[in-house]
């Protein structure tokens, strides 16, 4: 058997922290989530991983381990313009790629769409799926729209040395039909370099459920309560056709194997989700916009049915995954992960991180330390803001859940520990200046 750890990483699209059977979820929305609900009971559940506030943003932390607001990957902008890692961020897939292993994006990338900056461009051997949003889906069905001004989106692939390609049209049917397709390459891609014994790392951003929330064919009127509960039905069914395709190749015992979602719940109706206890939907720093679901199973290495309440942010994947698979972690730069081999094997009795800063484009919008949070700015709903407080707002998570009852004035003390970590992190960006949005790659 091969040294190193086969890698899968599936990352949902806008999958609230309440949706799955296994965080309460599932047959409650009208979606039981068996498949990965068993994946739960199969290994370890965090009820407090962390993301960022987009798709963009939540996607360059885990390719870069840096906050988004150290890469300028702030937000998801439209096709045409500068978006994405600049070449001299080192990604994961690099990073894995360098200890020998076998990379494929199958996915939404969201970290780049010009020549230079695609997935097979950054580390990847291959990739197939879209290079921005799914919403684009809509384009060409929508009431005037002008292919003379706008980009008409596409599906696309592409290997490593070669130019990347259009494959066809992303519109309402292709995007009905590309989970299946992710799913059916990523099986392929396994078998091949199970055959070669070659470890792989296996990077899977499904589309679901990121709005337009639409079900494949084959799973329309599943369940008898709309597209989003079909959709949820379609994407459990996917994770679990890759789990089988793993313990079927003999592979389960040496795989680290994660699901896990990129933001807190889709706010758009009618595809609105839910964050169970927590409120709040992506784009804000409510608790139900930083907390999402997490699962990592890895026979014989992670216990089976452990749950834990303990801080895990995404950036701390690109360490963790680096150093299971031996590779060093660059030092020419600040790194903003945490290695948590230690914590997830059962070697640590907890996390090593106590907490982190939470961005929105440019705004310190909120600071979690420990079961605290302290508020910046108040904005509870998208595009309802108060703007920056005068006074910003304190919530103990344990007791108040739900971020209603401001306690600052009574425990004053918080300020002082979060505080330094804001300090400590402004002197960092100081001595290792912020990339700007947009800036061109270096030569």
């Amino acid at each position: 058997m091969q040294s190193k750890p086969n890698i899968v990483l599936i990352v949902a699209d806008n999958l609230g922290w309440g949706e799955l059977g296994c965080y309460g979820g599932g047959a409650l929305r009208g979606a039981p989530t068996p498949n990965i609900d068993r994946l739960a009971a199969e290994g370890l559940l965090l009820q407090n991983f962390n993301v960022e506030s987009d798709c963009v943003p939540t996607r360059s932390a885990l390719m870069s381990g840096r906050h988004p607001i150290r890469t300028g990957c702030l937000q998801s902008v439209p096709p045409g313009l500068p978006q994405g890692l600049s070449r001299d961020e080192i990604t994961l897939a690099q990073q894995l790629s360098g200890q020998g292993y076998a990379t494929a994006h199958y996915g939404k990338w969201h970290l780049g769409d010009i020549p230079g900056r695609y997935p097979s461009d950054r580390g990847f051997d291959e990739w197939y799926g879209i290079p921005r949003t799914t919403d684009e889906s809509q384009f060409t069905s929508s009431i005037g729209f002008d292919p003379t001004v706008a980009d008409i989106p596409h599906i696309m692939q592409g290997q490593a040395g070669a130019p990347s390609e259009n494959v066809k049209v992303y519109d309402l049917d292709t995007r009905r039909g590309i989970d299946a397709e992710l799913t059916d390459r990523s099986i392929q891609f396994m078998q091949r370099q199970a055959r070669a014994r070659r470890p792989f790392f296996l990077y899977l951003p499904l589309v679901h459920l990121h709005f337009p929330t639409l079900p494949h064919p084959d799973f329309a009127g599943r369940t008898g309560a709309g597209d989003f509960a079909d959709s949820m039905v379609e994407m459990d069914h996917r994770v679990g056709q890759i789990v089988q395709a793993v313990d079927d190749l003999h592979l389960r015992e040496n795989t680290v194997f994660i699901f896990c979602s990129d933001n807190g719940p889709e706010f758009r109706k009618p595809y609105r989700g839910t964050a169970g206890p927590w409120t709040g939907t992506y784009h804000t720093a409510m608790e139900g916009s930083l907390r999402v679901p997490f699962i990592l199973r890895w026979p014989g290495k992670v216990q089976a049915g452990r749950v834990s309440n303990d801080i895990v942010h995404v950036t701390d994947l690109y360490i963790t995954l680096s150093r299971i698979a031996g590779a060093a972690i660059p030092q020419d730069r600040p790194i903003d992960g945490i290695d948590q081999t230690a914590f997830f094997t059962g070697a640590a009795p907890a996390s090593r991180r106590e907490g982190f800063l939470f961005h929105i484009k440019n705004e310190l919008r909120a600071v979690k330390w420990r079961d605290w949070k302290l508020h910046f700015y108040w904005e509870p709903e998208v595009n309802e803001g108060q703007g920056k407080l005068e006074s910003p707002y304190l919530f103990n998570l344990k007791q108040d859940p739900k971020e209603e009852s401001d306690i600052l004035v009574y425990n004053t003390w918080v300020l002082g520990p979060i505080l330094k970590m804001v300090q400590a992190f402004n002197q960092s960006c100081q001595a290792h200046p912020n990339t700007p949005p947009g800036r061109p790659d270096p030569d």
